[in-house]
């Protein structure tokens, strides 16, 4: 909670090291959302032929998912530097080691809201059916960047130890690209074959926030879970770095 409180400190590296990234560059961050808008546009309507797909419904799905996903995994390929790459703040400076998993998780919520401004038009281009659920939009991210905040700290600290598990976990993500719903929706799997959706985390947390804004119910078991995934791992991760915190300057 120490560093939680501490938003000045971690929300302003986080804006720090995004304009040092883009300095000099005339639209910064924009570049990442004119990559993500060029990959919707393309993929879009090619995936959406070959699934046999309604274009606009498809181009709505598929813009929500990339842009939910890019946020997700992102936070997740960099969480195994999250505590490396801080090395010489962390040996030079006394902060609570939890404020550079804080800025993590700020600064790809900040590329994030660039990558929103794609999401805004596709959805004012092809609007949802209604927005009966949009209340629900901030519980989702609430979620999300919950889960996100355990996770990267305990990945964080794990790879401080282990040097081969940030590498790991980067594989692990490639696979999960495909194997998740994002080029694809839950709805093409035959009842049979629901479990891949169903036993997928990824799916669940994406679930969260993308159906809402799509416009149709969020399913049960996806709130149950995320609420589920976000209290045991806080539970978990707070005894594990409770005990390991004061170690890991020294793996470093």
């Amino acid at each position: 909670m120490l560093g939680l409180s501490m938003y000045p400190v971690w929300w302003g590296l986080a804006w720090l090291e995004i304009r040092q990234r883009y300095s000099r560059s005339m639209i910064g961050p924009f570049w990442i959302t004119l990559s993500m808008a060029i990959m919707i546009g393309a993929m879009g309507p090619l995936y959406g032929a070959l699934f046999g797909q309604n274009i606009s419904s498809y181009i709505q799905n598929l813009a929500i998912s990339l842009i939910m996903w890019s946020f997700i995994s992102t936070c997740i390929n960099e969480a195994g530097s999250v505590f490396i790459g801080a090395e010489n703040y962390i040996k030079q400076v006394s902060l609570p080691l939890s404020v550079y998993a804080y800025k993590l998780i700020a600064k790809n919520f900040l590329i994030l809201s660039h990558n929103a401004v794609i999401g805004i038009v596709v959805l004012l281009i092809v609007p949802p059916q209604n927005f009966q659920n949009i209340f629900l939009f901030p519980i989702g991210l609430i979620l999300i960047i919950g889960n996100l905040c355990w996770f990267v700290l305990l990945v964080g600290m794990f790879s401080a130890r282990y040097r081969d598990l940030p590498q790991l976990v980067t594989n692990i993500m490639q696979v999960m690209f495909f194997l998740s719903p994002i080029l694809w929706t839950a709805d093409m799997l035959p009842d049979n074959k629901r479990y891949l959706a169903e036993f997928n985390p990824i799916y669940h947390l994406i679930e969260v926030m993308r159906s809402p804004l799509l416009g149709y119910a969020t399913p049960t078991l996806s709130w149950a879970l995320c609420f589920g995934f976000l209290f045991l791992g806080c539970v978990g991760s707070f005894f594990i770095y409770a005990r390991y915190r004061a170690r890991i300057p020294y793996w470093l």
